[in-house]
Parts: C-alpha cells; structure tokens; sequence
C-alpha cells in the first residue's frame, strides 16, 4: 500500500496529460510522496496470470469526501479480490487526517500487504460531481493506475455510496469470456431538457483551480450545441477497458483532449464526457454496451441523486441482475444483509472467493476471519447468480451487436 501525493493545482489538461508522471516508484516514504510497504515477489498462486479462460482483473477507483473513510473501507473489503487493483481516494473536502488514518487501516491489513494491490492517493483535490472536476479525477485515477499497475482489462468507477450485490468471484466468471475491448457505458444522443439546461449553459467549475472543494456557478452567457461533434449522456457510473482509457489519456488522436476542454464547462461532465468520446471515436463506438450494471430506485419524476436503499429494496436488487447498487447510508441493516446473505463477508474481513483457504488456526470462533490463509488467487468458483449474470450480460452484448453503429442516434 501506498499513500500517493499529487499537486491540486494543475488545470484539467496538464492534470491529464503529466498526471502520470508525478509519481516515483523506486522507494516508498512515510512522509514523502507515497506511503506504504515493498513490493514482493510471491509464488506463482499469489501473482495474476493472464491469458485465454483466465479471469480478467478489475481495476477500482473508489472516491469519497468528508467523513467517508470507514464507508471506503468497508466497500474496499466487500468488493476485493487479490487479482484486482484499487486505487482509493478522499477529495479535499475531508482532512489530512481522514486520509493518513484511511491509508493506515490499509496499510495494517494483513492481505492488502501480501498482495500489494491497494494504494490511496495521499494528498487530495477539489472535487464538485455537478462539474467537470470529477471527469478530472477519474482521468487521474486512471492514469495513475495505468502507471503502477498496467496489467488490469477494466476500469469500475464507486463512490463510498455505492455497494456490491455479487461476489467478486461471480463478476470475475461473468466477465471472463467476454473481448476485453468492451465499455459497459449507459449512453443516449437524445438530450432532451439537457440539451438547453446543460449543454448550451456554461457553467464554471472553481475546483479546478482552487484547493478546497467549491460550488460550481453558471455563467450569464450561453453557447451552442456544437455540430463538430455529436454529444451523447447516461450514467456516471462507468466500466471501462483499459484499451478506452489509454485512448483518453494518450491518444494522439486530439478528440479526447479538444472534449475535456468542451466539458470543462458542462454541468455534470461526468454524465457525458466518456460517452461522447467512445462515440465520436470510429475505432471504440462498436464497443460499447448501453448498460452500466447499477441498481438504482429513483423518485418519479426523478431527482439528481437516486433514492437511499434499504430492507424493503432488497429482494428487487438481487433480482434485478446488477453487479453494483447505490445509494446507502452507513451501516444501514441492508447492508449488513447483503454482507451475510449474498457476500458471506465477516463484519471485519473480506468478501471471501475461491482464493481463500480457510481461517487462521490461531483464532477460531464465530468471528474468524475465513480468508486468513490463501491459496490460488486464479481460480475462482461462480455460483448460480454467477451464470445469471453472465447470461444477462451475454444477451446485452449480444443485442448490441446486431447494430452497424452501437452508438445510436
């Protein structure tokens, strides 16, 4: 584990385009830019092996605010796998000290040390979701994961409001067959209200220049719709190829980068940043698949934010075959259900899969941790919701196939 600094005041295109080289891997310091403990080499059965009918690795980028430590926490244990990369982060609305004590409770995890794929970003920024600050984040999560770890196949952006519905061996089965060009992105080219509220207003996010977290302001003048390019909208809440998110970052191709500047002035970018990119881009909007495998409950007609989850929403969630759901207040009762009956995870341990080979010996009771000890983190073992899920997303990505274009207009 690392706790990674990075400057806040950089303007949404250098933020992208050096983000990855503002980190040195050679040495680790607890004061210095990255906190953590050594990199080490380990068996066979404990390093991700890749290839044809090989499980997939996902990377996470986790984000939070104030106050959202112990939700991050809590959501890293339910939704780890030691083939997976996470990269967590706290924005500057919550205090050096939130971010030292989450970077703690990782470090002193026995199984995040072993497999050395959980870091934290140690020195925070501004973000505003209504603005393109948080376009900007994942952009830079992205980056920088690409830097330390380039072995992953997908990008999967939570907040601490979210939380798993299956396992991680269920998602890891449900993906395993799947091209890994593929971008599980929710989008639309019909606007509707958003086109005169959203995308002819101009508003100004100051988090990009600003080091504490700031609301965004509209400006007086308006603007109109572009015709370089056609806009297209859905969810935030996006699973990304790493092929995609290399095209964004690095591309030679100037699209990425003349939209971030587009976007720069967009009520709530991230609803349309990826999706306008993946497709205007003639070599990724064959590759989309319109679902962003969430459950959410929303009032009707609905608001900004999705309805709080809980109890009564349970058995509609589980049958509703998505990988992820939101939104949930802290230790809410569904959550501690959903933990028992679907992740079999312990209040402190994490969500168990195939790797794990049993507790410690040493400590035996009802609380054992069931994953103390590990075996090979390449098998996993799927159950029936499993094959539900990789059958409803084998029909969507089937479905999107018989379209020329799968970026409909």
């Amino acid at each position: 584990m690392r706790l990674l600094y990075f400057s806040p005041r950089l303007n949404i295109v250098v933020f992208v385009t050096v983000a990855v080289g503002l980190v040195t891997f050679s040495s680790y310091f607890i004061d210095g830019n990255i906190w953590g403990t050594n990199h080490k080499f380990y068996p066979v059965s404990r390093v991700p092996i890749k290839g044809p009918g090989k499980p997939p690795i996902f990377a996470y980028w986790i984000s939070g605010t104030k106050g959202d430590g112990k939700k991050i926490f809590r959501l890293l244990k339910a939704v780890y796998h030691p083939r997976n990369r996470y990269l967590l982060h706290l924005d500057a609305g919550s205090t050096e000290s939130e971010r030292r004590n989450l970077a703690r409770l990782v470090q002193y995890e026995k199984i995040f040390q072993a497999f050395s794929n959980v870091d934290v970003i140690g020195k925070a920024y501004a973000v505003d979701r209504s603005g393109s600050s948080v376009v900007a984040a994942i952009l830079h999560g992205a980056a920088v994961m690409l830097k330390i770890w380039n072995d992953w196949d997908w990008l999967i952006t939570l907040s601490a409001l979210d939380y798993p519905v299956v396992t991680q061996d269920d998602l890891l089965y449900a993906f395993t067959s799947l091209p890994r060009d593929l971008n599980f992105i929710d989008h639309t080219s019909d606007l509707g209200w958003k086109e005169s509220e959203r995308f002819d207003k101009i508003i100004v996010d100051p988090n990009l220049y600003m080091d504490s977290n700031m609301k965004c302001f509209m400006a007086s003048e308006t603007r109109q719709t572009p015709d370089a390019f056609r806009i297209f909208t859905g969810s935030p809440w996006v699973i990304l190829s790493r092929s995609f998110m290399k095209h964004c970052i690095y591309s030679l191709d100037n699209l990425p980068r003349k939209l971030l500047m587009y976007f720069t002035n967009v009520a709530f970018a991230a609803e349309s940043y990826f999706q306008t990119v993946i497709c205007n881009s003639p070599d990724f909007q064959n590759t989309t698949v319109n679902t962003d495998l969430r459950y959410f409950v929303w009032e009707n007609p609905p608001t900004l934010e999705p309805l709080l989850l809980n109890q009564s929403n349970y058995k509609a969630m589980v049958k509703s075959g998505a990988a992820f759901a939101r939104r949930f207040i802290e230790d809410d009762p569904v959550l501690q259900k959903v933990d028992k009956l679907i992740l079999r995870r312990k209040p402190n341990g994490v969500g168990p899969g195939k790797w794990c080979s049993g507790p410690d010996p040493n400590r035996k009771g009802l609380g054992a941790d069931v994953c103390a000890i590990w075996g090979d983190i390449n098998v996993i073992e799927p159950r029936s919701t499993a094959k539900k899920l990789r059958k409803r997303i084998a029909k969507v990505v089937s479905d999107e196939r018989l379209h020329a274009n799968q970026c409909k207009v």
